[in-house]
């Protein structure tokens, strides 16, 4: 059965058609379009899927379309203020060299964003701990855990401003 799912994706309310069967993550890059979110690993391993469903990350691939129904969703299309304007964090992967070949690079930003959402200020080992279920097979963690750090850094210098 199909079912029309309101919810608000990036800021903009709409509906999208979802079998009951269907992932979140599914939805959102066939009938959303937002290609940003990858499918990866398919069972929640990877994090390559990361959302931000009303405020907390999700894998996008654990959760069915119809479980989204009110929910405010934000995916890493709707991360940058403008198409030549990327949010901080984007801007301090590509500063860092933090995104390899930028499959996983959605979903580690999209878990960073959580992170410094919920907060500002982490350690190394918590930015570690944030980003533990996002594989990254290109390199290893020392990139984006100076970008995710770059960022932290960059907030905080705005918020004392």
């Amino acid at each position: 059965m199909t079912r029309i799912v309101s919810m608000t994706v990036n800021g903009e309310e709409c509906e999208l058609a979802a079998p009951d069967f269907r992932t979140l993550l599914d939805v959102l890059r066939n009938e959303g379009g937002l290609t940003g979110t990858k499918k990866g690993c398919d069972v929640g391993d990877c994090g390559a899927c990361t959302v931000i469903m009303d405020g907390k990350p999700v894998n996008a691939c654990l959760v069915l379309a119809v479980e989204a129904e009110g929910a405010d969703i934000q995916t890493i299309e709707g991360l940058q203020h403008a198409p030549d304007r990327p949010h901080l964090l984007q801007e301090k992967f590509m500063e860092h060299g933090g995104a390899q070949c930028g499959f996983c690079t959605p979903g580690i930003v999209m878990m960073a964003k959580a992170l410094l959402d919920e907060n500002p200020e982490p350690s190394e080992d918590e930015i570690r701990f944030a980003l533990a279920g996002n594989i990254c097979r290109c390199t290893g963690y020392t990139k984006i855990i100076e970008a995710v750090q770059g960022a932290a850094e960059d907030m905080k210098k705005a918020r004392a401003i």
